[in-house]
């Protein structure tokens, strides 16, 4: 098997020959191709070169497409800043007031040149690799977290409290951005689409909010996805025990979680239906652990999914850009050798 099939298999619930690779490894990428973050996110070839050559240093299976978590922030208006060498952030409101969300005029993210750049990397990727490795397409924010970043997480937390319609109608336009994004990489040929709804976690709001606020517009964006013909994975970091038994609600095909979230109960809940990808820590294991230490994480996850084909082995969240090649190498050589 090529690392496209060996994920595929994972994903369809069916045995790979070798349990499968894909990192959430922008940084690690950007940094071991030698760029900074500013010439990582502004140019779509080095973009696409750098996970190329991921890829084909450690003989991963599949590339995980990330540029930051402002694109579509940037997209709809948002300021941005664009830190040297760090990925570009949100700090400032687009929205002062939740009244201003009668006055928003449609957007065409297409018309943004950091989508632009986003959809022409994975557009080389999928030309340089064709079938032979898997390419999941990141559409940056879930609409929940892009509306945090329109209106600031803290305004947004109140905005909930108020149960006001507008927000709800936020939340909607916040869908069709992200819907649009979807269509735009889903036309480059990639094989799966994915987006980032951290802040809908239960480390910011309550099961009951993340039901009402956010589950209902992630579905609506795995159910754009799967009308598309692709598979879709959901991100949320941080502890989500407390929504594993909600979040199949969405239809995803798959899911990447935190080191924080019980691998335990993430096996038990979603072994025979939901492929995971992840969990080990990024920042605690890869990056500041030793390559014994990332031996010992990577063999507890692979012991406890023995009965269970739906694992493709990930970091939790994003990989720091110095993290050691021998830990990167470790992981890939525990993993493909058990």
């Amino acid at each position: 098997m090529n690392g496209y099939e060996r994920i595929k298999a994972a994903l369809e619930g069916r045995w790979p020959d070798k349990r499968p690779v894909m990192l959430h490894n922008f940084m690690l990428a950007a940094r071991e191709a030698g760029l900074k973050m500013k010439d990582y996110n502004s140019n779509p070839v080095n973009i696409a070169n750098a996970h190329i050559q991921a890829v084909e240093k450690y003989e991963l299976d599949g590339v995980f497409l990330d540029i930051d978590t402002a694109l579509l922030a940037s997209a709809v208006g948002v300021p941005v800043d664009f830190p040297d060498d760090e990925p570009a952030r949100t700090h400032t409101a687009l929205l002062t007031s939740l009244e201003q969300v009668k006055y928003l005029a449609p957007v065409d993210v297409s018309k943004n040149y950091r989508i632009e750049i986003a959809v022409e990397a994975a557009a080389l990727l999928k030309g340089y690799f064709g079938n032979e490795i898997f390419l999941r397409g990141n559409c940056d924010q879930a609409p929940f977290s892009l509306a945090s970043m329109m209106r600031t997480p803290s305004e947004w937390m109140m905005d909930l409290i108020t149960g006001d319609e507008l927000v709800f109608n936020l939340l909607d336009y916040c869908t069709d951005a992200c819907c649009q994004f979807i269509n735009l990489m889903a036309a480059t040929g990639i094989h799966m689409i994915s987006n980032g709804d951290s802040p809908a976690g239960p480390d910011m709001i309550s099961p009951d909010m993340y039901k009402t606020f956010a589950l209902p517009y992630e579905k609506k964006l795995v159910q754009h996805t799967h009308r598309l013909g692709l598979p879709y994975m959901l991100h949320i970091c941080g502890n989500t025990d407390a929504i594993l038994n909600d979040m199949p609600e969405t239809g995803m095909d798959a899911v990447e979680l935190d080191y924080k979230t019980d691998i335990r109960k993430i096996h038990e809940l979603y072994k025979n239906r939901i492929t995971l990808s992840g969990t080990i820590d990024p920042s605690g294991v890869i990056a500041l652990g030793s390559a014994e230490m990332v031996e010992e994480k990577a063999l507890e996850i692979l012991k406890l999914y023995k009965d269970s084909p739906r694992l493709i082995m990930n970091a939790g969240c994003a990989i720091p850009p110095g993290a050691p090649e021998k830990n990167i190498r470790r992981l890939v050589e525990i993993t493909k050798n058990y």
